[in-house]
């Protein structure tokens, strides 16, 4: 029983977003796992393809947002899992930055990946909750 997704073609193209955008970090990184090191004024990896193998959970992440983008009305639990990912890697990078372990330059990296997507998958989810639990429903 799925209903009508209030605001559908602004969900549509918020998870096309970030859907793109996820696959082009994590390709990136993918092929420059040192890059963020770099940017951050950090070390250099000792094992640069654990970091690349981040850049394609996170590519992989940018597929599920498109799937997202495809059909909205069922995209709840994927938009969920991303949200989950997107509050908890700032939590984890706050930790590296508060403990000194990471410089302050790094936390640059939450701003884009994470934070600007946090308004957005929060109101698709209450938007799409009502569809999900109906169609999860034992009635």
């Amino acid at each position: 029983m799925t209903t009508s997704l209030r605001r559908r073609p602004f969900y549509r193209a918020v998870f096309f977003a970030a859907g793109l955008y996820n696959i082009a970090w994590g390709a990136f990184t993918a092929l420059d796992p040192g890059w963020f090191f770099r940017f951050a004024g950090m070390s250099p990896l000792n094992h640069p393809e654990i970091y690349a193998c981040v850049g394609m959970v996170v590519g992989l992440y940018g597929v599920g947002y498109l799937e997202v983008a495809r059909a909205p009305e069922r995209g709840f639990a994927l938009a969920a899992i991303g949200l989950a990912g997107k509050i908890l890697g700032p939590v984890g990078m706050f930790l590296q930055v508060a403990t000194g372990a990471w410089p302050p330059a790094a936390a640059l990296l939450c701003i884009t990946n994470d934070l600007v997507w946090w308004l957005p998958f929060v109101l698709y989810l209450r938007d799409a909750y009502p569809s999900y639990r109906a169609d999860w429903s034992l009635a």
